[in-house]
């Protein structure tokens, strides 16, 4: 009886390969990485030599890739990326600025995941360690690139997608005379006009989207040897881990497969009742 409750033990845990994006993404995913941990589970973390957060921990192995940008460059881009994210204007010169700050983070992000896949040493090490899922946070798709070549199941972890590409992705309704749109100031209670001005904000999201997720679908085509576009990569998540709760965000449709998780955010403090 000993002997087999303590098989179980080990037929409990299992290997779990997580490809993180860096920033306040990384900092609640660690959280989840450390109790993990503690339940007996093994946690390969793959990251750029170059980041802001992602340091090595007793919690998992880290492997790191080199990638063709200095740390100097990496803390200027995030530094104006928040600057031009938080600074006010008109509507369309913020649009324009995002698009402008947008292509170029994103540059830096492509060319990291770029050097993720072409490292044939370190995608060799990961297709022989046989893991039994991948945590990624789609926010990059690069995660989910890798889980499609590894033939896993991949788990997401993350706040909201950018342009509400997790609506599609999980075939999710998101009608605009209901759910707010970014930058809106709109409630979840809107007059006809604020629906119409709704509908309207939402166009931006398409060019913006593009700009920054084509290349993606590009790159994963070339690896994967397949076509497949980003919003196909989106598709195959298992799991959406969503860091949101209807205190905080408006009530909105969520699917089956879509779990709010956003006390996870508070892991670390003591909360009064």
């Amino acid at each position: 009886l000993v002997v087999l409750l303590a098989l179980l033990g080990l037929a409990a845990a299992g290997k779990l390969l997580v490809v993180p994006v860096d920033g306040s993404h990384w900092l609640s995913m660690r959280e989840v990485l450390d109790s993990l941990r503690q339940k007996g589970h093994e946690v390969v973390v793959v990251a750029p030599e170059v980041n802001l957060y992602i340091k090595p921990s007793k919690s998992f192995v880290m492997k790191m890739y080199p990638v063709p940008f200095t740390q100097e460059e990496l803390d200027e881009d995030f530094q104006g990326f928040t600057k031009d994210l938080f600074e006010g204007g008109p509507f369309l010169a913020r649009v324009i600025r995002l698009y402008q700050r947008s292509k170029k983070t994103s540059a830096l992000f492509l060319a990291t995941c770029a050097h993720l896949l072409h490292n044939r040493e370190l995608i060799r090490y990961l297709e022989e360690s046989k893991f039994d899922a991948i945590l990624t946070d789609p926010f990059l798709p690069c995660g989910q690139i890798l889980a499609e070549h590894l033939s896993v199941p991949s788990l997401y972890f993350l706040q909201q997608m950018p342009c509400a590409l997790e609506y599609p992705a999980t075939q999710c309704p998101n009608p605009a005379s209901y759910v707010p749109r970014l930058f809106t100031g709109h409630t979840d209670h809107m007059t006809f006009l604020q629906r119409v001005r709704n509908v309207l904000y939402d166009i931006p999201n398409f060019f913006l989207c593009d700009a920054v997720y084509q290349p993606y679908g590009k790159l994963a085509s070339e690896f994967l040897h397949r076509d497949v576009t980003v919003p196909d990569l989106l598709r195959q998540a298992s799991i959406w881990l969503m860091k949101i709760d209807f205190v905080l965000h408006y009530p909105k449709p969520l699917m089956p497969n879509m779990v709010l998780v956003s006390g996870v955010n508070c892991a670390s403090e003591k909360l009064s009742e």
